[in-house]
């Protein structure tokens, strides 16, 4: 039994691997074929490297490597959630950067197209794909993905419009330094990426569950031990035969609705399901922690 379970994390730890391996190949390829093709400023700390490597370049004629730059700026993110977030996911985080970096000095520049609107809307589709996939992987491509998986653990909330915000004000500094076309360019760019992570990523999300059903003691018992989530039993009288039902309420994450859906499905097929979509929870809601 213990080798099985240990098999187990094996996998589950080459699956993370591979996909943040993945993730940088994408990212790094994208910032070269399209970002740069566009003249275009990304979100988080990629967009503020480049904008200090041609900051550097135009006012002092430096050539900056992507590398240094990129290190420098997550050395202080990285060192927060270590402490604050998870060990483990800090370090395939930092993998993530390290790869990224490395292979943007390394990949050639292939540009793709040179119709900037294309750029900036696949450009940013691929982007927010290659965010997902490391998320996918319990990690982040540092920076200011480092500070949304904070607030989303501590507070319980969505916090990626909040990065776009502040993407957006680091937009505003590009646009007053290099000319307002490419920072207004960027915008549509971070703004796709941004749709596709928060598409991709429903961990942080957060979905309401009403159930009916003649066997709510056994489908609690499911929703305790499978999501860690408590729920509220409420007695009432089904209206169309005049007879006694009982539904569950429970709020729970949004990458566990599909498998507790399942759940609730085999324990009893007549179950009656409602999931609502829920914006914000105040009070105690259980989150995985990140290892």
């Amino acid at each position: 039994m213990e080798k099985k379970h240990r098999s187990i994390n094996y996998w589950e730890e080459a699956r993370r691997l591979i996909l943040i391996v993945i993730a940088s190949v994408i990212m790094a390829a994208n910032i070269k074929s399209f970002v740069q093709a566009g003249g275009l400023f990304p979100g988080g700390f990629n967009g503020l490297t480049i904008l200090i490597q041609r900051s550097a370049q135009k006012f002092a004629g430096i050539a900056l490597p992507f590398t240094l730059i990129n290190f420098l700026l997550n050395a202080v993110p990285a060192v927060i959630s270590f402490k604050f977030i998870g060990k483990k996911f800090t370090i395939y985080s930092c993998l993530m950067i390290v790869l990224t970096s490395v292979l943007t000095d390394i990949i050639p520049a292939v540009p793709i197209t040179e119709d900037v609107l294309l750029i900036c809307i696949f450009g940013g589709i691929i982007n927010g794909f290659a965010i997902g996939l490391c998320l996918m992987g319990r990690a982040t491509s540092g920076g200011t993905d480092f500070i949304a998986v904070a607030l989303s653990n501590r507070l319980n909330i969505d916090a990626w419009n909040y990065v776009f915000l502040g993407n957006a004000a680091m937009l505003v500094v590009a646009g007053l330094l290099f000319g307002w076309e490419q920072a207004l360019y960027s915008i549509i760019f971070q703004f796709a990426s941004t749709q596709v992570v928060r598409m991709l990523n429903a961990r942080y999300k957060r979905n309401t569950l009403f159930i009916i059903s003649d066997d709510s003691e056994e489908i609690y018992d499911r929703i305790r031990q499978t999501t860690h989530h408590s729920a509220t039993m409420f007695h009432g009288t089904g209206l169309y035969n005049g007879e006694p039902r009982t539904m569950l309420y429970t709020v729970i994450s949004g990458d566990q609705v599909k498998e507790m859906t399942k759940t609730v499905r085999e324990i009893d097929p007549h179950a009656f399901i409602n999931v609502i979509k829920t914006d914000q929870v105040a009070g105690n809601f259980y989150q995985q922690p990140d290892d």
